[in-house]
């Protein structure tokens, strides 16, 4: 649960700090090159979800994304797996980090407009929120295919998978130090 929650802290704090930053340094509708034309500080307001879809429906986003926070710290009690923890924290720190938007930017709670800034070539402009949300899930979905559950420290064997939580061997315990 600490490294879940450390991980969530660093990215949270990455990506308020950048949002602030652009917000005050940027105008939008005038990007600032980086690499010539293909990397770009470009600073938008996006209503919707990733790569602007949805747009309109801030509120059942921010409903939706107020659900994984919650699940997600109602899963960190059970976690076991540091890998999980890592994949967890970056989603719940990106999510968190738009939730922030969501509820205290323009136009009002629940209805705030995400603050991207970042442009790389024809993708969509994004913040920092975002990789850590993507990079996140694409790991737990790495770990479950190889054999990884977040509440058991080792990958699973079919001897594991097929034996019964009573047959299975107990974890070691956790180091809480």
């Amino acid at each position: 649960m600490r490294l879940l929650v450390s991980v969530a802290a660093v990215v949270l704090i990455c990506d308020i700090v950048t949002k602030v930053l652009a917000v005050k340094l940027l105008t939008p509708g005038q990007p600032v090159s980086i690499i010539g034309d293909t990397v770009t500080w470009t600073l938008v307001r996006n209503s919707g979800a990733a790569f602007s879809m949805a747009t309109g429906y801030t509120w059942a986003l921010t409903l939706v994304a107020t659900g994984v926070v919650i699940g997600i710290i109602w899963m960190g009690r059970r976690l076991v797996s540091p890998w999980w923890a890592l994949g967890l924290g970056m989603i719940l720190g990106g999510a968190t980090g738009n939730l922030v938007d969501r509820f205290f930017r323009s136009p009002g709670p629940l209805r705030g407009h995400v603050v991207d800034f970042f442009s790389v070539g024809w993708f969509p402009v994004f913040n920092v929120a975002d990789p850590s949300v993507v990079g996140g899930a694409i790991l737990l979905v790495a770990l479950s295919l190889f054999g990884f559950d977040f509440d058991s420290p080792t990958r699973r064997t079919p001897e594991t998978a097929a034996a019964t939580p009573a047959d299975r061997p107990a974890d070691p315990p956790a180091d809480n130090a």
